[in-house]
């Protein structure tokens, strides 16, 4: 193998492991008896997460 080829090698880091939270949380909504995975960091299920909106940038949201 000729000697300019270049080579690779691994991260010496590898990957970092994900941030986990308590596995025995429930959603924070009223006589909601959802468990909440222990990867979602929300306090509320997907059901009664509040709304959010996403950011517009240049462009005009029609309002009706």
């Amino acid at each position: 193998m000729p000697e300019n080829v270049p080579k690779g090698r691994r991260s010496l880091n590898g990957t970092r492991a994900p941030r986990v939270y308590s596995d025995q949380r429930r959603c924070a909504a009223k006589k909601c008896t959802t468990r909440l995975s222990k990867y979602n960091r929300r306090e509320h299920c997907f059901a009664h997460a509040p709304t959010k909106f996403p950011r517009l940038r240049g462009r005009i949201v029609p309002e009706n």
